[in-house]
């Protein structure tokens, strides 16, 4: 029998917050996929953008919140959860677009025609964007993500392991059509 680290009251403990993150992960992944479709049907007229996943999730937007949350339960003063929310989302932003760009030799986003940009992975402008975001995001949009968490709890337990199914099926098949392809291209076939 394999005894868990941690005493089971804690251990249980454990396994419930890193359920709640997961499902705040998820819903704000899904709505960074509603947000930049909607930026993109403003500025480009249409929805659909290819992102990285093929399903309707951008990782990104799920990450960045769960840092500034993590940093929010530190219970560090206003001023540096302010600061924390202009860095942390650049931060992700940047790392994930040189990440992709490393193992898949593509750019999802390029802010390079923009000024004030580092390597075309952040910008600046959406920088300050995402700052806005960030701040609604942890003082308006959480309290209501915790009151929804709250009365869908005992759903989410049942849910969560198909949730997290889906989520990885679509991150490992994403994974192998776009090495797939990225080999094809190493073969000239592209």
């Amino acid at each position: 029998m394999i005894t868990p680290v941690l005493p089971l009251d804690s251990y249980n403990t454990a396994v419930a917050v890193a359920g709640e993150y997961f499902f705040y992960f998820m819903v704000y992944s899904f709505l960074g996929w509603v947000l930049e479709g909607s930026y993109n049907l403003y500025s480009q007229g249409t929805f659909r953008k290819e992102g990285f996943l093929k399903g309707p999730f951008k990782p990104m937007y799920g990450c960045a919140p769960l840092l500034l949350l993590a940093a929010k339960d530190l219970q560090l003063p206003v001023p540096l959860l302010l600061v924390l929310a202009l860095i942390i989302p650049s931060a992700v932003e940047y790392t994930s677009g040189w990440l992709l760009k490393a193992a898949f030799h593509r750019q999802w986003w390029d802010y390079k025609e923009l000024p004030y940009q580092l390597h075309g992975h952040i910008c600046l402008k959406f920088s300050l964007y995402w700052w806005g975001l960030a701040t609604a995001c942890i003082y308006l949009l959480q309290p209501v993500m915790e009151g929804l968490y709250t009365v869908i709890e005992p759903l989410w337990g049942m849910v969560l392991p198909m949730a997290a199914l889906m989520f990885l099926a679509d991150l490992l098949w994403t994974c192998r059509v776009r090495r797939r392809g990225l080999k094809g291209l190493e073969l000239g076939e592209g």
